[in-house]
């Protein structure tokens, strides 16, 4: 922590976002903040794995985008408001300490889970509401910016509230209430700025944070391929080939996301910023299922026709997700030829993976997954294909 004079370097004021920090580097605080969101993913992957069905998935669905909400809104915060004093440091241990109880919560009694749970994430969620209406305390020029933010996060506090006095049946009506008010505000806001001309961009710190967070997520996947392969007692070949193509798949989605999303630019605006951190809850929770989908995919005579329609949905959403979030970033001027076509093919493939688990076939899973890393590789060589097409990499050597 650099020694700064002043009271600000001990508590003070929130940094003030129209005054972004050039060549912002992800700190040491951030990583540390983003382990504890490992555990409590980690928790809710696995009781999802125990209670695969509709409910179980829509259960691990809401938790898995409260808890992205957290996360997001906590990431943001500390993008544009963070600093290097005392404020900033015990503003992340606090939330720290709620998603760590909420990690613990997940795991207890289900008499006692949802009272638990659903208090966890009010505190939580009272947690963050006050992190935006304290910009405003501290700032009044800010106050009309959070106070979307202040007045629906407030009310989706309140039923949260109420949903624990009314019968399980209202969740179905309260639950998506919560959510629309929790995402809702950036819209709100991005009107707010426009008419002060201003606007925010996502900056390049945010989008390396995404990517980390999206890492996190690859590492449950590959946890998955351990913890079904762990079931088995004893290995013998047929398993161990399983295991090869298991992670073999696990590597190509990760060749595919990071190749085509990372290090790019996103294009400017508020909305287009909102929109992008949307499209990686499906992407993410797609990840989730493939991690609970390995964990039956270690048998190579009996297919799993449930969990490999599971890794079907899920693969297409995931590469859907890829190819929707490639129209909101900036992709240097030699390759924009390809952009389209390999958009294109994303979906395709996604069709493929979407057929598959639509159509009713069992195949032996040694089979079933041989055919899933076929389908990547292809789609992997095409967009080689296309890249190398460009004699990009001639053109550098001759510059």
């Amino acid at each position: 922590m650099p020694f700064v004079k002043g009271s600000s370097a001990w508590w003070g004021p929130p940094k003030k976002f129209d005054i972004p920090e050039k060549d912002r580097r992800v700190s040491w605080l951030e990583l540390f903040y983003d382990l504890v969101y490992v555990i409590a993913i980690a928790r809710i992957t696995h009781h999802f794995s125990l209670h695969v069905s509709m409910r179980g998935f829509l259960e691990y669905a809401c938790l898995f985008i409260l808890i992205y909400w957290g996360w997001l809104n906590g990431s943001l915060y500390h993008d544009l408001h963070g600093n290097t004093g005392l404020r900033t440091r015990l503003m992340t241990l606090w939330q720290m300490m709620i998603i760590a109880a909420l990690a613990i919560a997940i795991d207890q009694a289900p008499e006692k889970r949802y009272f638990n749970v659903t208090v966890v994430f009010m505190t939580m969620q009272l947690f963050i509401t006050y992190l935006w209406w304290a910009v405003g305390f501290y700032d009044r020029s800010h106050r009309r910016y959070n106070m979307p933010y202040t007045i629906l996060y407030l009310l989706a506090l309140a039923l949260m509230a109420l949903s624990l006095a009314l019968p399980e049946s209202w969740l179905k009506m309260i639950l998506p209430l919560v959510l629309v008010c929790n995402y809702l505000p950036p819209f709100i806001s991005h009107s707010l700025l426009r008419r002060s001309s201003l606007d925010l961009d996502l900056s390049p710190s945010m989008f390396e944070r995404l990517g980390l967070f999206t890492i996190i997520v690859f590492g449950e996947v590959v946890l998955g391929v351990v913890n079904g392969g762990s079931k088995k007692p004893e290995w013998d070949f047929p398993t161990w080939l399983n295991f090869v193509l298991a992670l073999s798949i696990v590597f190509a989605l990760w060749w595919i996301f990071f190749t085509l999303i990372s290090n790019r630019e996103v294009k400017s605006g508020f909305v287009t910023a909102t929109l992008l951190e949307l499209l990686f809850i499906p992407a993410l929770i797609s990840l989730g299922l493939i991690a609970v989908s390995f964990s039956s995919f270690f048998d190579p005579h009996d297919g799993t026709h449930a969990l490999q329609q599971v890794f079907g949905y899920a693969a297409a959403t995931f590469l859907t997700s890829i190819s929707l979030m490639m129209g909101l970033i900036e992709l240097p001027d030699q390759i924009r030829p390809i952009k389209r076509p390999v958009r294109v093919s994303l979906l395709l493939t996604a069709l493929v993976f979407l057929i598959s688990a639509v159509v009713d076939i069992n195949p032996a899973n040694t089979y079933y997954l041989a055919g899933v890393i076929f389908i990547l590789l292809v789609e992997i060589f095409y967009v080689n294909f296309l890249y190398y097409g460009l004699n990009i990499e001639e053109e550098k050597k001759e510059n």
